[in-house]
């Protein structure tokens, strides 16, 4: 059994320790939050834009500690599980592998890259996994679309449109600080940006236009340009301040013998239209998002029981995510294609 210390008992916190419940081989034996009544149980004031609403909690058998340090001391904690504000993931997950836990760290991974990186060399250094919760390869739509694309089954990958988009995300008090939250760029559309790196491989450059709010780019464009100009990929997300816009998200991916489409807004399911002239639906489990998050949970129980890292979850990887928003956000302001 792996012993997993939760550290920020916010949305994601919640979210995490809800899947825990759902998967076997891992279980949350304590917690960390500097709020009193919800580290006693009372996660009422907790919000998001999906899944359930915070509730009372059962805590028994639960450790609790207020301080980091002190949940980094309990020796009987395998795991820690950082779901604190961005700009404290560094030092966390740094003070987590030097303390000889494994890590699992929501996204983005840090704030800035070249933390990121110290934190990819201070996990290899110290023998543990360091896993990054781009949870994206693990929602239904988009398991089913990598899935498919490493098959081969219909082909190459030809180009692919990717959309994310939602109204501002007014629980989060410092999502347009640039330091803190970054935007839309850094905090949303990293899930489609690692999604392009994670089935693309790195691209050599990006080109975006976009819209600025005060110093992040609020809303955008990017097509990622790659060694093969025949590979042509685009996103498009942002927040938009109307509270009436609903979170939306989609793609159309393009292989040499079939098209797979989906648009969570337009209701469009994933469809797969091929080159005879088919259309197939196929039936995906889940629906629930937290059994997505559970799936997500189960491979980081994987990667630490076996000790090999995720493909999907690779600190490196979420790096290299986080390098290119950055990228895209300089492209905006600069109003010209930018080298990664």
């Amino acid at each position: 059994m792996i012993n997993v210390g939760v550290t920020g008992l916010g949305f994601m916190g919640m979210i995490h320790y809800l899947a825990y419940q759902r998967v076997r081989g891992a279980a949350v034996k304590a917690i960390c939050e500097v709020d009193r009544r919800r580290l006693a149980g009372d996660w009422r004031s907790i919000k998001g834009n999906f899944g359930p609403a915070g509730r009372k909690m059962k805590l028994a058998g639960v450790a609790r500690y207020r301080e980091l340090d002190q949940l980094l001391a309990d020796p009987k904690i395998d795991l820690v599980d950082i779901c604190l504000p961005p700009e404290a993931h560094a030092e966390a997950v740094l003070k987590s592998l030097a303390a000889g836990k494994h890590v699992f760290c929501e996204k983005p991974i840090a704030m800035r890259a070249d933390d990121a990186q110290r934190m990819v060399q201070a996990a290899q250094r110290a023998g543990r996994q360091l896993l990054i919760g781009q949870v994206l390869p693990f929602i239904s739509a988009y398991r089913f679309a990598y899935r498919t694309i490493a098959s081969g089954k219909y082909g190459k990958l030809k180009g692919a449109h990717f959309k994310r988009i939602c109204s501002d995300p007014t629980w989060m008090k410092d999502y347009w600080d640039p330091e803190k939250g970054g935007g839309p760029v850094v905090d949303l559309n990293i899930h489609d940006t690692h999604f392009v790196r994670l089935v693309c491989g790195m691209p050599k450059a990006v080109h975006t236009v976009g819209r600025m709010r005060g110093q992040v780019v609020e809303l955008f464009h990017t097509q990622f340009l790659f060694d093969d100009p025949q590979l042509m990929v685009t996103v498009t997300g942002g927040a938009i301040n109307q509270q009436g816009r609903p979170f939306t998200n989609g793609y159309e991916i393009y292989l040499d013998r079939a098209t797979i489409l989906f648009d969570s807004w337009a209701k469009v399911p994933v469809t797969v239209l091929t080159d005879d002239g088919r259309v197939r639906r196929p039936k995906l489990a889940g629906g629930d998002p937290v059994d997505d998050f559970a799936l997500e949970i189960r491979e980081v129980v994987r990667a630490v029981r076996t000790e090999t890292p995720s493909p999907l979850l690779d600190g490196q990887l979420a790096r290299d995510a986080l390098v290119l928003s950055y990228k895209q956000a300089e492209s905006a302001q600069r109003r010209c294609a930018v080298k990664v």
